[in-house]
């Protein structure tokens, strides 16, 4: 494998990323390139996102204000992910004709510099430009990370844990897309995820933190990603999921479900060992749940509440489901 790319797992999108990405070139500067939450170039940390009007989101769903901090949220999430201090962050913003573009932009704007304030970071630039059809937003986050944390660095026999809890931001689409309103508990984890930004900067190197990426595909699917990056088997134990109370007026199967499948979330999944699970457990004002391992082997499987084993075949957040190859 050519230096600097992270394994990608199977499905649609990764074979989709992998035509539009080609040959990977050598280049001694590149640390980390494609596969990973982020690209690395020396100690710089960056990662772009965009967020796809009718895509990601609805504009009933959301404000505009919410659209923008939504955005580099997200974005931020997979510096996070990687253990880096946000630095900055540039949003290229596509505006329909339908808008009146001074009030939507100050709008998106107001959003973008809010998020990014609270991760200690600079809306530092962008682009702007009219859109014939949907809005489009597109951050590419800048952070700074001397020893970054990959995805493809877990070992066999390694703890899998994850942060927070799971499930609302998909609970809030079920909710949306069914022609409901969701609760404004399940309305603020879609509209205002918050990333544990900070996390692996003040845990990693005291826990022993080996592997980690942000939730953003549903858990079962990310636990593949990590996996198939670190060349191990992920199991995780449905048990032990943290399943998002917010979720409490689903029955407990359709819950489980989005907390397993549904994506958006935002949170970390953490790979560490062993030896760890006392740091992490007392990981101060962040959840942590320990959901599961990984072995040898390939693939992940789930194991059910009565110790069925039941192996994973996609499940997860595909932008592309339904498409032609």
């Amino acid at each position: 494998m050519t230096a600097g790319v992270t394994a990608m797992g199977g499905g649609g999108e990764f074979d989709r990323i992998r035509a539009l990405l080609g040959p990977v070139a050598e280049d001694p500067r590149l640390r980390v390139g494609p596969g990973d939450d982020a690209a690395v170039i020396g100690d710089l940390v960056l990662s772009t996102d965009l967020t796809v009007e009718d895509v990601h989101f609805r504009r009933e769903w959301l404000t505009l204000e919410e659209v923008g901090h939504r955005a580099v949220t997200v974005a931020l999430s997979d510096l996070g992910a990687m253990g880096a201090e946000p630095v900055a962050v540039l949003l290229s913003l596509a505006l329909p004709e339908r808008d009146r573009a001074v009030a939507a932009a100050a709008a998106v704007g107001r959003g973008a510099r809010a998020a990014a304030a609270a991760a200690g970071a600079t809306l530092a630039g962008g682009d702007l430009t009219r859109s014939p059809g949907p809005l489009v937003a597109d951050v590419v986050a800048v952070g700074h990370a001397s020893d970054p944390v990959l995805r493809s660095t877990a070992r066999a026999g390694d703890d899998l844990w994850v942060t927070g809890v799971l499930g609302g931001a998909a609970g809030a689409v079920e909710a949306w897309t069914s022609g409901s309103e969701p609760s404004p508990e399940l309305r603020r984890r879609f509209t205002a995820p918050s990333p544990p930004l900070a996390l692996l900067r003040d845990l990693g190197a005291r826990a022993g933190i080996t592997a980690a990426l942000d939730l953003s595909d549903g858990l079962l699917a990310d636990a593949g990603h990590l996996a198939a990056a670190s060349g191990l088997r992920a199991r995780v134990e449905v048990r032990r999921v943290p399943v998002d109370p917010a979720l409490a007026g689903m029955d407990g199967t359709g819950a489980l479900r989005l907390a397993l499948e549904g994506g958006e979330d935002y949170q970390l999944l953490i790979a560490a060992p062993r030896s760890a699970r006392s740091a992490l457990e007392v990981s101060g004002p962040v959840r942590l749940t320990r959901v599961g391992e990984l072995t040898p082997g390939h693939g992940v499987v789930r194991i059910e509440a009565d110790g069925r084993e039941v192996e994973v075949h996609g499940g997860g957040f595909d932008h592309f489901a339904g498409a032609s190859s």
